[in-house]
């Protein structure tokens, strides 16, 4: 008999909360990855997961929790809880409270916007447009133009390759700023870390967006990625 693994995400707190329930063993934690990488894509400040009743079949599969922790290090960087009385979960990295309300604080007071656009050639200029703004309100104008470049490289990546709907994703982070665009498509972007040559056809947006960004990478989830990158103020 297959196991069983349950979950519910509640967003209506300062910060998402997943409830798991079921059986966690070899068979169910690909299931637990999908489920919190696909809320963290949101980019949220801080993640809240009650485990209580979730049962654990096989104790090495407390890992994917670690895993999760290793994949969303840099972006989006939440803070991420567990909420139980189980010393297993200590294991995982994550903080562990008994309590899930004492998990929540005050909302977060950074700033985040996000924008849905279709895969065609006016996407670019219209993220470029919110960011500029954004940048002015945040007092982030130093980093407008790099956040421009990063946006218009990775949007214009999904326009000619992934061709699916995408989400623009932007965020003080620090002093500095996240820009991160999620699609539909599995293939993530390489970098070899060599120039292009002048007569190739494309290959220079990983490029630019390397020479401007302090570190950069992309997230694999199960409908799709996000590639993201990260300015230093």
């Amino acid at each position: 008999m297959s196991s069983e693994l349950r979950h519910l995400v509640d967003s209506a707190r300062p910060y998402p909360l997943v409830r798991l329930s079921g059986m966690l063993d070899a068979t169910t934690t690909a299931t637990v990855r999908d489920v919190l990488l696909d809320v963290l894509a949101g980019q949220p400040a801080a993640l809240v997961v009650d485990v209580g009743e979730l049962e654990i079949g096989e104790p090495a599969a407390v890992g994917v929790l670690s895993d999760v922790r290793r994949e969303t290090k840099w972006w989006p960087a939440a803070h991420l809880t567990l909420c139980d009385s189980r010393e297993i979960w200590r294991e995982s990295g994550w903080e562990v409270r008994k309590d899930c309300e004492q998990a929540f604080g005050e909302p977060h007071e950074g700033h985040r916007i996000s924008l849905d656009l279709e895969p065609h050639v006016g996407a670019a200029r219209q993220c470029r447009e919110a960011i500029t703004e954004a940048c002015g309100r945040w007092g982030r104008a130093a980093l407008s133009d790099s956040a421009r470049i990063v946006a218009t490289e990775m949007i214009n990546n999904v326009v000619a390759h992934a061709r699916t709907p995408m989400i623009v994703l932007i965020a003080t982070a620090g002093d500095g700023l996240s820009v991160a665009v999620r699609d539909r498509s599995a293939t993530v972007p390489t970098y070899r870390g060599t120039p292009v040559a002048p007569t190739a056809y494309g290959g220079r947006g990983m490029l630019l967006i390397d020479s401007v960004a302090t570190r950069w990478g992309s997230l694999l989830l199960a409908d799709g990625k996000v590639v993201w990158a990260l300015l230093s103020g």
